[in-house]
């Protein structure tokens, strides 16, 4: 509601952080590091049954439904360029007794203000970031937003709660006696602080699973008929990092790894892990498959996997669920898809085949999800190394899709039900994911920034420790030719990439 204020700088934190989101900080960091405040650049709330109200002015902040009107709180803060930002804490005071669940919430449009935010243009709320249950007699309530805030720049959140027959009500910044939201961040030690100790390098291991980080990947040149190892490398001199995962899509009989595949990760220079794309029913079935119908196929591939004679990633027909025929004798049916993947796999080992990491990589979007069969794909553990997830997100607000990275990984069923990530953490605990396509898209001719999706993966690698690999597909037009889902689409856009490629997250070497 009011202007932000300019920081000051505090030497100790003396809010005490509530719930389960709150990080303790060593002492030892405490004693040496520098703390700012930010004050909200706007803050409001808005209420679904006054469509056209606006609470810029108010002295409160209110979260809760009563009757059929709900109340979410809005904020927005700016962290001053130069921020050298360590941690980061969202406070606010109630005005009397906290009660309930309360959620923080990232909102990827930080184009609203206070004075004119209303309901009907409230922008869309994106993923759960940070939630607490405070106790009655907590005078200030903190979330740990320390995965969120981690840079200069503008950042805007919801704050909802969980009663469902009240309201709570904190303080604005309009509120006569002070205490409205406030950011505290952690910044820069100071000169005493010692060295940090430097990490052991990040290294895969047997089935090319990181022992820290998370492995990148590009797969460029989608959709066209460029060699796919010239426009990988024009794609890493772009976005300024090698590639490690080589992705490329054969079917069939085709014979791969190709010799330029194989040029490809016999550079010294630059380290690369391929990761390839096998139809292996392509002119049969899944079910023929299965039956031992494509044994030469298997066994031709197999006799080439021994002789490459490196480690590397292979999906049995990515997507599956597009191809589905739910119709009995099909030959396409979910559990075919499921036999033919366990009979190859495990023809692959009795064959002697030891380098292959295979990926089972699902769409995973909200239709999908809903299918009765849609969990009768999967093969089981024993012969599945990773799970994949192919997702996109529109750049374009309005549009299908439209969101950052957490929104891909979390897409549910139609009817509900858990989001895919929540799914493969909690049915397949254990195995690693590798997001094996992904990228964020404008409609051709209608240009947008993608800078907002490429800024709001690092928070969510942090926060999402299965996610091992993470692999985008680049091209100027998708199959359909109206999606532009490459890089460079505009130059803010690119500059963000770049500065997600340049992450020491993804320096992991192949063991």
């Amino acid at each position: 509601m009011r202007r932000a204020k300019l920081p000051r700088s505090m030497t100790a934190l003396t809010a005490v952080v509530t719930g389960a989101s709150a990080l303790a900080m060593p002492a030892t960091a405490e004693a040496v590091s520098t703390e700012t405040t930010v004050r909200a650049v706007d803050d409001t709330y808005v209420s679904s049954s006054r469509a056209s109200g606006a609470f810029g002015a108010d002295e409160k902040l209110a979260a809760g439904r009563l009757g059929n009107d709900s109340k979410t709180v809005v904020l927005k803060f700016t962290v001053p360029a130069g921020t050298d930002v360590r941690r980061a804490v969202l406070f606010l005071r109630p005005m009397a007794p906290p009660s309930g669940r309360l959620t923080v919430s990232r909102i990827a449009d930080n184009t609203w203000t206070e004075a004119r935010l209303t309901s009907g243009t409230m922008p869309e709320i994106g993923a759960a970031v940070a939630g607490v249950t405070p106790k009655a007699a907590d005078t200030r309530v903190g979330f740990d937003l320390s995965h969120e805030v981690t840079k200069p720049g503008t950042y805007s959140f919801a704050l909802s709660s969980s009663l469902t027959g009240g309201v709570v009500r904190f303080r604005s910044a309009e509120h006569a006696t002070g205490g409205g939201p406030e950011l505290v961040l952690t910044t820069s030690p100071s000169p005493n602080t010692p060295a940090p100790v430097k990490p052991a390098d990040c290294v895969t291991g047997a089935k090319l699973v990181p022992s820290c980080g998370v492995l990148w990947g590009g797969a460029a040149g989608g959709f066209t008929s460029k060699p796919r190892d010239v426009e990988h490398k024009n794609w890493e001199k772009l976005s300024g990092r090698t590639a490690t995962i080589f992705h490329t899509y054969h079917k069939g009989d085709e014979a791969f790894p190709t010799k330029a595949e194989i040029a490809m990760t016999s550079d010294a220079t630059n380290p690369r892990v391929l990761l390839l794309n096998w139809k292996i029913a392509y002119g049969s079935s899944w079910a023929k498959v299965a039956k031992g119908e494509q044994d030469r196929r298997i066994d031709a591939f197999a006799a080439r996997a021994k002789a490459y004679d490196k480690k590397f990633f292979l999906v049995l027909h990515h997507e599956p669920e597009n191809d589905v025929v739910a119709e009995a004798g099909s030959g396409w049916e979910a559990k075919d898809y499921a036999a033919m993947y366990r009979y190859t796999i495990e023809r692959l080992r009795k064959q002697g085949v030891t380098n292959v990491a295979n990926v089972l990589a699902f769409m995973g979007n909200e239709k999908w999800l809903a299918q009765s069969w849609w969990k009768d794909l999967y093969p089981g553990g024993d012969v599945v190394d990773w799970i994949g997830l192919d997702s996109y997100v529109s750049a374009e607000k309005g549009y299908y899709h439209y969101g950052t990275f957490a929104d891909l990984l979390d897409r549910k069923p139609k009817g509900g039900g858990p989001g895919f990530y929540e799914w493969a953490t909690t049915e397949h605990a254990g195995k690693p994911i590798m997001i094996a396509e992904w990228g964020a898209y404008h409609r051709i001719g209608r240009t947008t920034d993608k800078s907002f999706v490429y800024d709001s993966v690092l928070p969510e690698l942090a926060r999402r420790p299965a996610i091992k690999a993470i692999v985008h597909f680049d091209t100027k037009a998708d199959d359909e030719g109206d999606r532009d889902i490459s890089i460079g689409s505009t130059p803010a856009g690119l500059a963000s990439f770049k500065r997600l490629a340049a992450s020491p997250t993804f320096n992991v070497k192949i063991g």
